[in-house]
């Protein structure tokens, strides 16, 4: 599964470091990568709040 993550800030170079398997569009203020499971969803959407990071949108892509 793929997934895109839209925040209403830009996210930082040293936050982006922190989700190798995720690349960030050239906005800077998406991210996006494949997704293993529900599990490691959670666990992103977890480090994004930890983060502070204020999603505004998220979705998954076509394969």
């Amino acid at each position: 599964m793929r997934y895109e993550f839209t925040f209403t800030d830009q996210v930082p170079d040293d936050v982006v470091a922190e989700f190798p398997h995720l690349t960030r569009t050239s906005s800077s203020t998406t991210l996006f990568g494949r997704v293993e499971d529900a599990a490691q969803l959670h666990g992103l959407l977890t480090r994004f709040r930890l983060l502070g990071l204020d999603m505004t949108d998220m979705h998954r892509l076509p394969d």
